[in-house]
């Protein structure tokens, strides 16, 4: 199967509240002509890139009054054919949950679309599949909480790692850590508690660490979606861009400004559906 993506049409994307410290309606407002234009812009360069790159892009109609609808990372966790739809934290987004839950069911990738119940948790945004060591790395903050984690492990029976965040501003996971494809961790220190880079190096060498910057976590670049040797994101400084490539990475820069008013990125913006841990990768070769 061919990397398949989620992404939500952005007709009708503006920054129109504040639930996180980056939402400037106030800038959105100033122009929100030019605004509507630069954000399909930057959207359908993002869609591209994932094409470009080998992957499926499977688009959802935006809803009116549902603004953040444009970020799916948030919708689900979705591993082996399994999506657990989340639970937002403000009611500002409640109204999204069933047009996600549609769009998955309609996606042909599930067996089932189950709602997480009794708990918050804001999807793969707070839970984040690492395919080279087999496990989940999932947040707990501003958005999910804790007890979350034992949901998810029960549901998808793979290892959970707790990441406890340290801000408001890094509200949920992948804005401040990416996996990588080579088995690297892009991160954002600052943004993750003690106890979250504890389970960080006892899981890395120091050579897969790599050390994102103020100016790279503000520009949402750890915010970003890793493609096999491809890595899409919001437009690198040149240093992050030089880091990178160093390594091997094909590094996609992409304006997303508007979607930064909101505080989001390109992992943001999609969500990955056809993720296979290892065991069900074997299961279906024997």
């Amino acid at each position: 199967m061919r990397p398949t993506f989620l992404m939500t049409d952005p007709d009708h994307f503006q920054v129109a509240y504040e639930i996180n410290p980056w939402m400037k309606p106030g800038a959105w407002s100033a122009d929100p002509a030019a605004m509507v234009k630069a954000a399909r812009r930057g959207w359908e360069a993002l869609k591209l890139a994932l094409e470009r790159a080998g992957a499926e892009v499977i688009v959802m109609p935006g809803v009116e009054g549902l603004p953040d609808l444009v970020f799916p990372a948030n919708a689900a966790v979705a591993l082996d054919g399994k999506a657990l739809a989340a639970r937002f934290r403000f009611p500002e987004r409640d109204g999204e949950t069933p047009h996600f839950h549609a769009a998955l069911a309609a996606a042909g990738c599930f067996d089932d679309v189950v709602d997480i119940e009794g708990v918050f948790q804001e999807g793969a945004g707070d839970c984040i599949w690492d395919a080279n060591r087999q496990l989940f790395w999932t947040a707990s903050g501003p958005r999910s909480t804790p007890d979350s984690l034992a949901v998810i492990e029960r549901h998808f029976g793979q290892p959970v790692v707790h990441m406890p965040l340290a801000t408001e501003a890094f509200y949920h996971l992948d804005t401040c850590f990416c996996p990588l494809s080579g088995g690297e961790i892009l991160y954002y220190p600052p943004a993750l508690s003690d106890a979250a880079l504890r389970e960080l190096y006892a899981r890395t060498t120091a050579d897969q660490r790599i050390e994102a910057t103020d100016r790279d976590a503000a520009a949402f670049c750890v915010n970003a979606v890793s493609l096999g040797r491809k890595l899409i994101m919001a437009r690198p400084a040149p240093e992050l861009h030089d880091r990178l490539t160093a390594r091997g990475y094909d590094v996609i820069g992409i304006d997303l400004e508007p979607f930064m008013l909101s505080g989001g990125g390109a992992f943001c913006m999609t969500l990955r559906l056809d993720l296979k841990s290892r065991a069900a990768q074997d299961l279906e070769a024997a």
